[in-house]
């Protein structure tokens, strides 16, 4: 009976981006961190050096990559240069299919709000979400300045398009939320008159009785000791 082959759980990009950028060339982790500052993909990849020798370390573990050699460079401590391996070209390619092919269900924090937003009164979601506007929209003005300066310096499209990605999902939210606070200021998304009652009902704490001290807490006694009269 052939052995079963365990394969390693998908879930870190930055994985992924390691074997990306060894399917390249040959790498030392400190090569691989500055190439993806210099193309601006910690903006879409979470970038720790911590967390990429730890990455490292899993991969070589699995067989995805393999150390090549070791270089010292003057006074500079000795850095491995790794090197992609047949079976990391095959996980590579196998991963990046089925990210782009199968949609996976995420949980952003806007969305879990979302999800909660009777929580705040009407009038108070109304404000925060026009103040999310104004952040979203100087964060496309950001984003469509950095497609420019990329195509300024004749990057090919294809070295940004995470950024234009980046860019659409932008300008769709900001549509969303002004779309939601219209929505809200008309009937409450069709539960205005409750949503205000709930609030009346549940008054949000007063200042005062949050700066309150906590009640003592009680005398901590060994079981079967006796208290005083």
């Amino acid at each position: 009976m052939p052995p079963i082959i365990v394969r390693p759980k998908r879930s870190n990009p930055l994985a992924l981006a390691v074997l990306a950028l060894l399917f390249e060339r040959p790498m030392h982790p400190y090569e691989m961190a500055a190439t993806l500052k210099e193309r601006h993909k910690e903006d879409s990849i979470k970038l720790r050096y911590g967390s990429l020798y730890t990455v490292i370390d899993i991969l070589v573990r699995e067989g995805n990559i393999t150390p090549r050699e070791t270089l010292r460079d003057g006074r500079r401590p000795e850095r491995t240069v790794y090197e992609l391996t047949p079976a990391g070209n095959v996980e590579m390619r196998e991963w990046m299919r089925s990210l782009l092919k199968t949609p996976v269900k995420e949980y952003p924090q806007f969305e879990a709000a979302l999800s909660l937003l009777g929580a705040l009164p009407a009038k108070e979601v109304s404000q925060l979400l026009q103040k999310r506007i104004i952040t979203l929209q100087e964060q496309a003005e950001s984003t469509r300045a950095t497609l420019t300066v990329a195509q300024h310096h004749g990057l090919p499209a294809l070295f940004s398009v995470e950024t234009s990605y980046h860019l659409k999902l932008i300008e769709a939210e900001i549509e969303f939320v002004h779309e939601l606070v219209a929505q809200i200021a008309h009937d409450g998304c069709g539960w205005l008159p409750q949503w205000k009652r709930f609030h009346k009902e549940r008054p949000a704490p007063d200042a005062s009785d949050l700066s309150a001290p906590a009640p003592a807490k009680p005398p901590h006694r060994k079981p079967g000791s006796k208290t005083g009269s």
